[in-house]
């Protein structure tokens, strides 16, 4: 294993299992609105520091671009460890048990190791650049798709960017001709690794941010999904804009998409 993973597992592993606890003693969250429709809690905070502070004991002089603290330059600003200490963090408040810790590895701008952690089902996703993906250690793959008969999408409502809404409900109303129906859990990172180990056929989702994604996407690619923007690129770190799903079910996710969405989403 790459030692710079077995750093992140360890770190995802703590950070998770304080956020666990944390839940135990709901009165204790306090949450407060930093953005439109968007929280962030104590426990968001202190899982951050929990990952910062292990990484940090390994790797003194790399970088760190995280959530709530956003970038941390290091002497070697040529890797960079990719945070979100929470996500789901809405689902957490709620006391909905779906949120995952997500950690990414890029050196010299390739991602090269990743996990999520769900820590209410105690569930480990990981990929190694090259070397496949993980589900507590078993071997996970994308579910290959010949159309989107029968399928099971995952996606997000674009609650931070509003003014897609007509937009994004036009490609949903496309896709619900073709599909069998949508889930919509509430943490991007899951939703990667679902489509990975075949739990969702596919997956798309507009305005995230490098942190949401930078993990899950490198867990669906090894797993052997097509990741892409919305115009089809690898993009998808830069816009925020994603689909994941096998080669032929991201092709008939954005030929739904190209149909129906606005200029705006679709550069």
């Amino acid at each position: 294993m790459h030692p710079m993973l077995n750093i992140a597992i360890r770190a995802a592993r703590k950070a998770g299992n304080h956020i666990a606890k944390s839940l135990e003693n709901a009165e204790k969250i306090e949450s407060v609105q930093k953005g439109s429709n968007d929280f962030v809690t104590n426990v968001d905070k202190e899982a951050e520091a929990i990952i910062i502070n292990t990484i940090k004991q390994s790797y003194p002089e790399h970088s760190v671009v995280a959530e709530e603290n956003g970038l941390i330059e290091g002497k070697d600003n040529d890797v960079q460890w990719i945070i979100d200490p929470l996500d789901g963090t809405t689902n957490f408040i709620k006391g909905l048990p779906h949120f995952s810790v997500s950690i990414a590895v890029r050196i010299k701008g390739k991602t090269e190791v990743a996990c999520v952690y769900d820590p209410m089902l105690n569930e480990l996703f990981t990929a190694q650049r090259g070397a496949g993906a993980q589900l507590n250690s078993a071997r996970i793959r994308v579910k290959p798709l010949k159309d989107l008969q029968g399928t099971v999408l995952a996606t997000g409502f674009p609650f931070k960017q509003k003014q897609h809404s007509e937009s994004y409900l036009k490609i949903i109303s496309a896709l619900f001709v073709d599909c069998a129906d949508f889930r919509r859990t509430g943490s991007a990172a899951l939703d990667l690794c679902y489509v990975a180990a075949g739990r969702v056929d596919g997956y798309f989702e507009l305005g995230l941010k490098p942190w949401d994604l930078a993990a899950g996407e490198l867990i669906a690619r090894e797993a052997g999904a097509l990741v892409t923007d919305f115009a089809g690129g690898t993009d998808y770190m830069k816009s925020g804009n994603v689909v994941a799903a096998s080669a032929r079910g991201a092709k008939e996710l954005l030929k739904h998409i190209r149909e129906n969405g606005n200029e705006a989403i679709l550069k």
